[in-house]
């Protein structure tokens, strides 16, 4: 008589077993390292949870995107720091793709200056740490310049000191809103042509007139939406006054800094992405677009970017999610990011170190799942559509 078989020799029973054993082990993990936290905090006398975002911070931010004080809440400082955060992310994902575009493009120039040019630039950029392209903008470039009273002047309304830069300032007289509305009304409006023209031209093969001034009505919407309100521009020229300058626009060298080093820094990186992207592209396209007469330049805006996209971007988004990470590199140069403002000057007064973490990590995952959401939605529209 066959004897059964034993449980151990099911493998669904035994993945299961396995499965349930890792799932205790990591349960009981969590359960101790929460269980010793809030032992601890009790140990301190330490309140848990979000309630000390509501009480006054009591300290000063450099840089301010919106009203803030030193009467203002410790919540008050979380936006102001996330918002800083995220001007340096934005203005440096911009500036690097269009940097790190022209460097790939440049490195397989048939010009031999230039392709050399990109070629140092990016080995020497990619390989020197990021921390330390950030002290040498910071401190052997920006701090190294004159004091405000020696400022470096340009017509004498935009000035340069190592306290930053000084430019005129346009104020508006009048409802901001209602112009910020005609700027994306513009926006949507040169955007729904261009799509109107480019299904007209791939369904009947017309090409419809007048379709390449589309974009001005990214600027023409809103003048005529200022010439009609009767809006009005102040422009407000920095002045110095003591010791510094007062009026205008300024950027703080931390700032300037942090920018530069970044989008220098990604910029190298990106490039590498574009130039593996056009050489993955097949020689034969390119001497197809050649037969057909076209010229370089449009050969590579037509023919070899469209199709290297499709490479480019994967590692793309990848770069674009390190500069937004690698900002948090501003603490080392007091630029008032989430990091230094919120998990450094908040956590250190309030020692609700739990929570400032928490909500620190949670806000960068955000920011990483957005990018990542936005870019694999590209990612889609560009690839290739069988038939």
């Amino acid at each position: 008589m066959p004897s059964s078989p034993q449980p151990w020799n099911n493998p669904k029973l035994r993945a299961f077993a396995i499965q349930l054993a890792v799932l205790f082990v990591v349960g009981s993990f969590v359960w101790i390292i929460v269980d010793n936290t809030i032992t601890n905090l009790q140990r301190q006398n330490i309140a848990s949870g979000f309630g000390f975002l509501e009480n006054p911070a009591g300290f000063g931010i450099a840089l301010t995107l919106v009203d803030y004080t030193e009467q203002s809440s410790y919540g008050r400082a979380l936006l102001v720091g996330f918002l800083n955060t995220l001007l340096v992310a934005v203005i440096g994902i911009f500036v690097a793709t269009i940097l790190g575009f022209t460097l790939g493009i440049a490195r397989l120039s048939s010009n031999w200056l230039v392709a050399k040019i990109a070629t140092v630039y990016i080995e020497v950029v990619r390989n020197v740490p990021l921390l330390l392209q950030l002290f040498f903008w910071y401190f052997a470039v920006l701090r190294a310049l004159p004091l405000p009273r020696e400022s470096l002047s340009l017509l004498e309304v935009a000035f340069l000191n190592n306290r930053g830069i000084y430019v005129p300032a346009l104020l508006l007289e009048g409802n901001g809103l209602i112009l910020g509305l005609s700027v994306l009304v513009g926006i949507v409006s040169a955007w729904l042509i261009g799509r109107y023209a480019k299904r007209r031209r791939l369904e009947t093969g017309e090409i419809v007139k007048g379709v390449a001034f589309a974009p001005l009505l990214i600027f023409v919407v809103p003048v005529l939406a200022f010439l009609a309100l009767d809006m009005g521009l102040k422009a407000e020229v920095p002045s110095l006054q003591g010791f510094g300058f007062k009026g205008g626009w300024s950027l703080i060298p931390e700032f300037v800094s942090l920018l530069l080093a970044l989008s220098f820094y990604t910029a190298a990186f990106i490039a590498e992405n574009v130039r593996s992207g056009i050489l993955a592209v097949s020689k034969g396209q390119t001497e197809a677009a050649r037969a057909l007469g076209l010229k370089p330049t449009p050969i590579l805006r037509l023919v070899i970017i469209p199709q290297a996209l499709r490479v480019i971007i994967p590692p793309l988004t990848s770069q674009y999610l390190n500069l937004t990470k690698n900002s948090s590199l501003a603490v080392a140069i007091a630029y008032p990011d989430l990091v230094s403002v919120f998990s450094g000057t908040v956590l250190n007064q309030t020692g609700q170190a739990v929570e400032v973490i928490a909500i620190t990590m949670t806000i960068y995952l955000s920011l990483s799942l957005f990018t990542s959401l936005v870019m694999n939605w590209y990612n889609r529209h560009m690839a290739l559509v069988e038939r």
